[in-house]
């Protein structure tokens, strides 16, 4: 084949392609006109060597209908009767470990059946409800460390507003972590689950000290407003096992009260439970564990009757 047809078949080649560019474009141009929310169809044609054919193609608008992106339910226990995505998260991840068969988007007595199942064979606590140990299995709960503001621990000798010595973890006035929204008012305590945090505010709602904790790892911690109720200089687990020491309650359950108090140590051995590097990361079994001198602080603080907002 001589130069000359070579240039000719170029040319017919590029025209096509040039062509069936231009009628893609104006169907494209059409489609983003329509006001329709339902996926469009453009047809474009499609050359081979020698042939033409021409191909229906669905537009992909709005969410991939086969996407499997992981989710993550709030920090919180989701129940029968509760409906809504955070229901079809918890259903989807049921479905793929094979405890549940379809995803309705209503937490029924199926889905309760279900997480029910899926606790008695990890040994969890069973109860049929989706809280943080059964959302951590199913690998549904929010990564708790993004949630976790560490302050740069102050420097040697410092003291908060009251003139308490502060904890490495600890912080106060405008070094501290600003207060969550919707927290009360007035003097108060305020725990943050998600953050494992605790903030003492005055009547002026100033930060007098603000410092980590470690909570619950069950998820037992009752939101909504509480008030100081008990205190003991010095205690034992419902268990038996261990010393708590400055104990603050502010809530009962079925085994036994949930409370503010000092790292706790073993009875066997005087050892503690945790360092106090590890606060701000759920340790306990319902309490909300501090260091020495953020205990001290609380001891003093938390007298009868002080609110405490639990977030």
């Amino acid at each position: 084949m001589n130069s000359h047809a070579n240039r000719k078949q170029l040319l017919l080649l590029g025209t096509i392609v040039v062509s069936g560019v231009f009628y893609v474009g104006v169907s494209a141009v059409r489609n983003n006109g329509n006001s329709s929310t339902s996926p469009s169809v453009v047809e474009t044609s499609t050359t081979v060597l020698g042939s033409s054919t021409t191909v229906a193609l669905a537009d992909l608008i709005g969410d991939d209908p086969a996407s499997a992106e992981p989710c993550t339910i709030p920090m919180k226990a989701l129940r029968p009767g509760t409906t809504g995505k955070d229901v079809v998260c918890l259903q989807q991840a049921l479905v793929k470990n094979n405890y549940l068969k379809k995803v309705t988007g209503t937490y029924d007595a199926v889905t309760q059946s279900a997480v029910t199942a899926l606790q008695t064979k990890k040994e969890l606590f069973v109860d049929g409800v989706a809280g943080r140990e059964t959302a951590l299995i199913l690998g549904i709960w929010p990564d708790e460390n993004l949630l976790v503001v560490r302050t740069p621990p102050p420097s040697k000798g410092a003291k908060d507003a009251l003139g308490f010595e502060l904890s490495s973890v600890a912080s106060t006035g405008a070094s501290a972590p600003a207060l969550p929204a919707n927290s009360g008012s007035g003097r108060r305590l305020v725990y943050q689950r998600a953050g494992q945090r605790v903030w003492a505010v005055d009547k002026n709602n100033n930060i007098i000290r603000s410092w980590l904790v470690s909570g619950s790892r069950y998820n037992n911690e009752a939101p909504g407003a509480h008030q100081v109720y008990s205190r003991s200089e010095i205690t034992t687990a419902w268990n038996g096992k261990a010393f708590l020491k400055k104990m603050v309650r502010w809530q009962k359950t079925a085994i036994g009260a949930i409370g503010f108090h000092q790292i706790p140590v073993h009875r066997s051995d005087n050892s503690v439970y945790q360092t106090e590097a590890e606060l701000g990361t759920r340790l306990s079994g319902g309490c909300q564990r501090q260091a020495k001198l953020d205990a001290e602080f609380m001891w003093s603080f938390a007298k009868i009757g002080t609110p405490v907002i639990v977030l």
